[in-house]
């Protein structure tokens, strides 16, 4: 005989290993102990050499589907006789940081159990098991164990006791188990005529004063009827018309019927989300494929673990005549106005489970907010901030420990594509390329903002958290600063920072009193990317987007830089068009194209005629005046304000409701089978300059020969993605680079990706794209949290 103690690191608590260890010590032969630790998983093994080579190789090869091990290292001990294998009393220990699973939607065990009448949990709104449920939502700290979780409020009956004491059990030692009799319930808070069904319960209402409590343990028959009237109350609210507020994992959503325009409308006005797309929570993949493409890729997305919201196309838009077949209604026009996609998602937790089959219909479920403001987590502030939008509340009283927005992917060319990282993905650290002895926090940019926390070889980058815009983003904001440094024994030394100096973001990491480094904008965007893929350079980095702080205090945005990591040189950008009024401009597209046809000498064109009439008079002298004279005009670099341009220009939109629209709507409607293109032209000179005037006017001759709009917007897509390939192989031949890192909000653009990727690989250039992070703003603080400790000695 003999005995090994057996580390395991990685994601493996909250995911079944410690029960799966069990298992497998018991199938072995294997006696000892296995425990939770703050620093991972530990197991006190003896048997023979072989059985413990078996052992030790399971831990990995065998391990439970949520689980990923990094590291299994063992060593011989002295054997201590151990006559069976248990599972001891976690350990936890300051300082010491142990890796948690994020959320993971119902596994089919559980939703088999949810619609089988003879099963217990019949209908039980929050069934869960090791392998499904809340995780991080609910976690307040490490080890993983109820005691340390909101769980703690909801002491377990005997039925489910014994559940979770036998190893042979899907239930053994998960943590969240519950059932009718013990867990949490449902509660609905609604207006008279919003819920008739309610009014026979007199329980079924939460209200603040009355706090959750652990309670008497309750009739289970009694409870299931009193859930279902419940739900079927909240089902008659959503057929009425009616806007529905629903308590997810991470936060409250806000639903209504998605084939009700007039729901949707009403939705809309109340939030305030004028324009934006709205996801849709469809009950099954089969009803998805009536309304959506959805192919072998997506559907996987759609029914994994993390359950995201999946970008698709729409039936509607490859085939304008397409309607949904069985006599399903069609979906409200407003959803996604103008574009070809829908996000959409499958019901990913029970309690949404039970909604949507009730219902039978799609529901849009957006998040629990006002536009702009971080999503509602509690009863109370739910019922205060979003009184004035839902006409009923479906709460429950599990608290919500950690705010949590739904996850958005799409499938592109290389997989697997972020457009926003947060449940279901989050906390997973992405791997670190260094290994830091100093830990960094990293702030963000303003804009869809992320932290990132570097400590040893993992690095943390938060969850989706917003853009930095008023107090309770940015409460939110260092709520979360808070957490992660707790929860992962992160103790930032060092910090990093955007150059903006009137960024919150960057104002809060400057007065922390740390030794600190300040990111340009652009460069953390490539480097972002290059780390992912361990390129330390020097490469060449493109980052196109909307909006950055550029060393020399202009506005930076098309920019194509030599970096490494620790610096870089700007050997390319687009030339510069005046931003009339600044923010104004971004949110008149309108504004931009006028600038930049007084700036490109193109006023009097005939194309630009249609563009002009659409303008007053007292606008366009106040503009060109303003331009003339440089009156609140900076000048700007950027790409995505050049998309506003010809967006304006070409009619598809002159006034954006929300950031990238313009953009977004004029890739909606690109005619991919147009082979033509525009000509930048790229200059010699240092830096580069990628000059527009060319393509703007190519774009007013198509308007005067009355082209059609669709083969205009892809002849420029082409074009910003040939020049990029230039401006690269330019660079290339005078640098004797070949990487190229592209990243930045332009790059969420399908076609100038696609198209660029394709044109850099012909040029015999090899493009890296971002792996496990958005291309957009969400992947900065990663990129920020790498410069700065390529930096780190210069704050000593």
């Amino acid at each position: 005989m003999s005995a090994v103690l057996v580390h395991v690191t990685g994601v493996v608590q909250g995911v079944g290993y410690r029960p799966f260890v069990y298992n497998l010590a018991h199938r072995l032969g294997v006696h000892g102990w296995v425990r939770n630790a703050s620093d991972g998983v530990w197991a006190h093994a003896e048997g023979s050499a072989e059985a413990l080579l078996a052992f030790t190789t399971a831990l990995t090869c065998e391990a439970p589907p949520m689980a990923i091990v990094n590291a299994v290292e063992a060593r011989e001990v002295p054997e201590e006789g151990f006559s069976d294998f248990t599972i001891d009393m976690s350990q936890a220990e300051e300082g010491v940081m142990t890796l948690v699973s994020p959320d993971i939607a119902t596994c089919p065990s559980c939703r088999a159990e949810l619609a089988d009448p003879g099963d217990r949990r019949y209908r039980y709104p929050f069934i869960n098991c090791t392998n499904c449920g809340p995780r991080f939502t609910v976690i307040e700290d490490v080890p993983y164990d109820r005691a340390r979780t909101t769980m703690r409020d909801f002491p377990m009956c005997d039925e489910c006791a014994e559940e979770y004491r036998d190893p042979s059990d899907r239930r053994f030692h998960a943590q969240p188990d519950a059932c009718f009799v013990c867990g949490p319930r449902l509660y609905l808070n609604a207006g008279r005529d919003a819920s008739p069904s309610a009014a026979a319960w007199a329980d079924a209402e939460w209200t603040p004063a009355v706090e959750v409590v652990p309670r008497p343990h309750r009739d289970r028959e009694r409870e299931r009827a009193r859930s279902d009237a419940i739900l079927a109350a909240a089902v008659e609210v959503l057929a009425s018309g009616g806007i529905l507020a629903v308590k997810g994992l991470g936060g409250f959503q806000l639903a209504c019927d998605a084939t009700d325009e007039e729901a949707v409308a009403r939705l809309r006005a109340r939030k305030h989300r004028w324009g934006k797309p709205l996801a849709v929570m469809m009950p099954s993949l089969e009803m998805t494929r009536e309304y959506c493409d959805v192919s072998a890729a997506e559907a996987a997305l759609l029914e994994s673990p993390a359950a995201p919201i999946v970008l698709l196309t729409l039936k509607s838009a490859a085939s304008p005549s397409s309607e949904p077949a069985r006599d399903l209604a069609p979906l409200a026009p407003s959803l996604a106005p103008g574009l070809r996609e829908l996000g959409v998602m499958l019901p990913y937790t029970p309690l949404h489970i039970l909604l949507l089959g009730d219902a039978r219909i799609p529901l849009v479920m957006t998040s629990g907010n006002l536009s702009d403001e971080p999503i509602a987590t509690d009863n109370s502030e739910a019922l205060q901030r979003l009184s004035g939008i839902a006409d009923a509340f479906l709460m429950h009283d599990r608290t919500i420990r950690s705010r949590y927005d739904d996850s958005v992917v799409r499938v592109g060319p290389t997989g697997t594509e972020f457009v926003r990282r947060a449940r279901g993905y989050a906390p997973f650290p992405i791997p670190s390329p260094v290994t830091s002895t100093i830990d960094i926090l990293a702030c963000g940019p303003e804009q869809k903002n992320t932290v990132t926390l570097l400590s040893k070889d993992h690095a943390f980058v938060s969850q989706h958290i917003g853009d930095m815009e008023n107090a309770e983003t940015f409460a939110a904001f260092e709520r979360l600063i808070d957490d992660y440094s707790r929860l992962f024994r992160v103790h930032p030394e060092l910090v990093a920072y955007d150059l903006h100096p009137e960024y919150l973001s960057s104002k809060y990491a400057t007065q922390l009193g740390l030794p600190s480094v300040g990111v340009q904008h652009h460069h953390a965007h490539v480097v972002s990317v290059a780390a992912e893929h361990d390129e330390r350079g020097p490469f060449i980095g493109v980052a196109f987007d909307g909006t950055g702080y550029g060393p020399d205090g202009t506005i930076w945005g098309g920019e194509v830089l030599l970096a490494t990591w620790d610096g870089f040189e700007r050997i390319a950008h687009l030339s510069c068009l005046p931003l009339p009024g600044g923010a104004a401009a971004i949110r008149r597209p309108a504004r931009m194209a006028l600038g930049a046809l007084a700036a490109s000498s193109l006023l009097d064109h005939p194309g630009a005629a249609g563009f002009l009439s659409r303008l007053g008079d007292v606008e366009k002298a106040t503009v060109l005046r303003m331009v003339e004279r440089s009156i609140n005009t900076p000048w700007t670099s950027s790409a995505g304000r050049l998309f506003d341009a010809v967006a304006s220009l070409v009619g598809v939109r002159d006034d954006a409701l929300y950031e990238g629209q313009p953009a977004v709507e004029l890739e909606a409607i690109a005619d991919t089978a147009e082979k033509g293109s525009y000509h930048f032209g790229v200059t010699d000179a240092a830096p580069a300059i990628i000059q527009s005037a060319p393509v703007l006017e190519a774009v007013l001759d198509d308007l005067a020969a009355g082209a059609p709009v669709s083969a205009i917007s892809m002849r420029f897509h082409r074009a910003v993605a040939e020049a990029i390939v230039e401006a690269c192989v330019k660079a290339s031949a005078a640098h004797g680079v070949s990487t190229v890192a592209v990243a930045g909000g332009v790059f969420m653009n399908r076609l100038v990706l696609a198209h660029t990727v394709e044109g850099l690989t012909a040029a015999r250039l090899t493009p890296i794209t971002p792996v496990r992070l958005p291309a957009n703003d969400g992947g900065v603080s990663f990129g920020q949290a790498i410069v700065a400790w390529s930096r780190r000695d210069e704050t000593r």
